[in-house]
């Protein structure tokens, strides 16, 4: 029972983080909700016993990419003038629900008893988590990084120079 609650209260930090994430117009709401849901998922992977993957998901996306886009978002400054004016957003979101929900319930029924198949798989540990990281996946690893890197350099130098062409015109 205590286990069921504590799935419903990670749900709902989840649902909650991801709803506030897509209505929110201020976009460090919506990185706050995505913190909120990140949060949630390190929550669920400790419920699934799994350390390793709650301590990696709080460290990754908690601590680099919420940390990063909230830098590069205050960086950027975004005004809510120069946001979209979007009058179906809601109406959006009910369709894609609509549409994607039978597809998650096919998902979700054809998924339903793959723990049998995963049962008797090995455990794997940070132990080789950490030596495949390291010495087979690491070109990869620090490929991703570099890209991420140069995407929210090149968003911050756009955003600078529009920042810069709206002072010449004043």
């Amino acid at each position: 029972m205590l286990e069921i609650s504590i799935f419903s209260i990670l749900a709902l930090f989840m649902l909650g983080g991801s709803i506030a994430m897509i209505t929110n117009k201020q976009t460090i709401f919506s990185a706050f909700g995505f913190l909120v849901a990140m949060i949630g998922l390190a929550g669920m992977f400790a419920l699934l016993d799994s350390r390793f993957l709650a301590i990696a998901q709080i460290m990754v996306s908690v601590g680099a990419v919420v940390v990063l886009s909230m830098l590069t978002i205050l960086t950027i400054n975004a005004k809510e003038e120069n946001l979209p004016h979007e009058p179906n957003k809601y109406k959006w979101i009910v369709f894609s629900v609509i549409l994607v929900s039978p597809i998650t319930l096919l998902i979700y029924k054809s998924m339903s008893d793959m723990y049998t198949h995963f049962s008797k798989i090995e455990p794997v540990t940070s132990k080789v988590v950490g030596s495949l990281l390291f010495s087979e996946w690491v070109l990869p690893f620090e490929i991703v990084s570099i890209l991420l890197l140069t995407a929210m350099v090149g968003a911050i130098v756009i955003a600078r120079k529009d920042d810069k062409k709206l002072k010449d015109h004043l």
